[in-house]
């Protein structure tokens, strides 16, 4: 399903283009590269798993399409482990309605029982004894939901779920749909408004493991799904930083792993892949090279599915013509949200091994997954 992605880099090589720009967006997957199933991204044209540019870090333009909210992962250790039934008690009394938690003076609300939003508790199987890890870990999966609409703080991060965003956004129509953007010292608002939504989110994770699990140790903190400078998005992937510990979360019934990530891609991975004569024909070797990406999941996996067989556009809308894994009868979808669907299990891990992404450090066995 990485087709999705041709029309939405489709789309920012057109604006580019229009605003006088030389036409150099590019996305680089990682082996988690999935579908999105947020159904306004999706139709956009974007997909999950990895990280897409469209300038040098500096350039003031802001692609609204690609709907940043700063998910992210805790990675907290523990000394004991804590009873089910204790936070259950817990949960019980921070997510009522009248809860009034706040975060950055925002009340914030619970919302683990939602989406893909969860929050796991693990043994620690310590692999390579670099780390002091304590016996257990959770890893509390949320982004800052209360500030994709319009707030106290001015307009939200969603432009269709903020009326203050929807009417600054700037917008033309390209061959393969609608564009929305920002630009100059607005499209550097945005930037700024984003980096108080990481800091929110990054807090608010902490301020309900505290309230969870009292006392721990932060391992991790890091975001996913978010701006990595003002040209620079994350869909679904971490982006290496200094030894930094970075989770891998699978399914909730197997193993979830912390890695070390590794610089991306040398000059024989990119060799190796195959990559080299396309790159630097198309002048993106340095990006290539400073790719610097771990998946931070297993992406979805559609049971019934095969593959795309053909894409019927219709009235401004996209359809997907789908052949079945039971070669009977073919499926038509505009958007995978109501679509059964699974995880992606190992596999994932062994290829970021296998391309030589990661260094795994610790393997956390499942206890039990909250998703209340």
């Amino acid at each position: 399903m990485l087709l999705i992605w041709v029309y939405g880099i489709a789309k920012i090589h057109f604006l580019q283009e229009k605003l006088g720009l030389k036409a150099d967006a590019t996305f680089i997957s990682t082996p988690d590269a999935t579908i999105t199933r947020n159904a306004e991204r999706w139709n956009n044209g974007f997909g999950y798993g990895g990280k897409i540019e469209w300038g040098n870090g500096t350039l003031e333009l802001m692609i609204l399409d690609l709907l940043p909210n700063a998910c992210g992962m805790l990675v907290g250790g523990l000394e004991e482990l804590p009873q089910i039934e204790t936070l259950i008690d817990k949960v019980s009394t921070i997510s009522v309605k009248s809860s009034d938690i706040k975060v950055n003076g925002i009340k914030v609300v619970w919302d683990f029982g939602r989406g893909n939003h969860f929050i796991d508790v693990f043994k620690v199987r310590d692999i390579m004894g670099m780390e002091n890890f304590l016996p257990y870990i959770f890893i509390i999966h949320g982004a800052g939901d209360e500030l994709r609409d319009d707030n106290p703080k001015g307009y939200g991060l969603y432009y269709y779920r903020s009326k203050r965003l929807e009417n600054i956004a700037k917008k033309i129509d390209t061959p393969f749909g609608k564009i929305r953007f920002l630009t100059g010292k607005e499209a550097s608002d945005y930037y700024e408004k984003y980096k108080f939504v990481d800091d929110f989110s990054k807090r608010r994770r902490i301020e309900f493991a505290k309230r969870l699990f009292g006392d721990f140790k932060i391992i991790s903190n890091e975001t996913h799904q978010g701006l990595a400078d003002i040209n620079t998005m994350l869909l679904g992937c971490h982006l290496i930083k200094d030894n930094q510990i970075l989770p891998i979360a699978l399914r909730g019934d197997l193993p979830a792993y912390l890695v070390y990530g590794k610089p991306s891609f040398t000059k024989e991975q990119i060799e190796n892949l195959g990559f080299e004569k396309r790159a630097k024909k198309l002048d993106l070797t340095k990006r290539l090279r400073n790719a610097n990406v771990v998946p931070h999941g297993g992406g979805y996996h559609f049971p019934d599915i095969l593959s795309v067989l053909k894409v019927i556009e219709n009235n401004g809308q996209r359809y997907f013509l789908m052949d079945l894994i039971n070669d009977r009868g073919k499926k038509v979808i505009k958007d995978l949200r109501e679509i059964p669907y699974d995880y992606r299990g190992r596999m994932v891990v062994l290829r970021t091994l296998e391309l030589d992404l990661a260094k795994i450090i610790a393997k956390l066995i499942p206890l039990y997954v909250l998703k209340i």
